[in-house]
């Protein structure tokens, strides 16, 4: 399990119990990290795709506006996300991957530049950069957690929670599709690349070529590996 997903169960769980209702604050970020054993990061995003859904509401500085606040009922909102993660698993990959293009082209191009997600993004990136590279699945899952962060950084909720929901089908179907590539080697080395000028694009604050360097990033990647609208793979069957 993701560790945004153990922060999504644990906050879940103390809804159904009864430990917070309407009106009731979640645990400051930095105690409910330390609390669950993860990452700030793993509960700001959690944090995030909760807001998205209408559940909660995130209120910075001080006083009575202040922490994040449960606003609704979730039953409602965790069902939509969990049918449209459930969906995810059924639909072609091309499509999935045009759906990627749209969403992290559109919000590379407004990603602001002193957005504190690319401070994530550029620790996830660090991460990556092992010498001798990274095993297949290590390196996928830094790889999602950084789109994830630059989607966030363009501030739109409703992109994040989409984005969100797609992430394990994201990793999921780019794992099975790295048994195509001749070199995967090489590949994470490009990619890791133009990770590196995606992230200096948007700090530089160059929408117009950080958008267009996330489309042909994503793109390319499937590509590589033989996947194109006269493949429409599905979840399961690539490879």
């Amino acid at each position: 399990m993701r560790t945004h997903q153990l922060v999504l169960h644990w906050i879940e769980d103390r809804l159904l119990a009864g430990d917070l209702a309407v009106g009731g604050r979640l645990p400051a970020e930095r105690a409910l990290a330390e609390q669950l054993q993860v990452s700030r990061t793993s509960v700001r995003e959690a944090i995030r795709i909760l807001e998205a859904m209408g559940v909660v509401r995130s209120g910075v500085g001080s006083g009575p506006d202040a922490g994040t606040v449960v606003i609704s009922d979730p039953t409602a909102a965790l069902g939509s996300a969990l049918r449209l993660h459930v969906a995810t698993q059924h639909l072609p990959v091309a499509d999935i991957v045009e759906t990627r293009v749209l969403l992290e082209s559109w919000a590379a191009a407004r990603a602001r530049r002193d957005a504190p997600q690319l401070e994530d993004a550029a620790t996830l990136l660090a991460a990556m950069d092992a010498p001798e590279g990274l095993p297949v699945g290590e390196f996928l899952a830094l790889d999602v957690r950084f789109h994830l962060a630059l989607a966030n950084a363009a501030g739109n909720a409703v992109v994040s929670a989409m984005m969100g929901s797609l992430r394990e089908s994201i990793q999921g179907y780019a794992a099975e599709l790295t048994g195509n590539l001749p070199d995967w080697k090489a590949t994470a080395s490009r990619l890791h690349a133009e990770h590196h000028a995606i992230l200096a694009a948007v700090r530089n604050g160059d929408g117009g070529q950080a958008a267009e360097l996330v489309s042909g990033h994503i793109k390319g990647f499937y590509k590589e590996a033989g996947l194109g609208r006269d493949n429409p793979a599905q979840p399961g069957t690539v490879g």
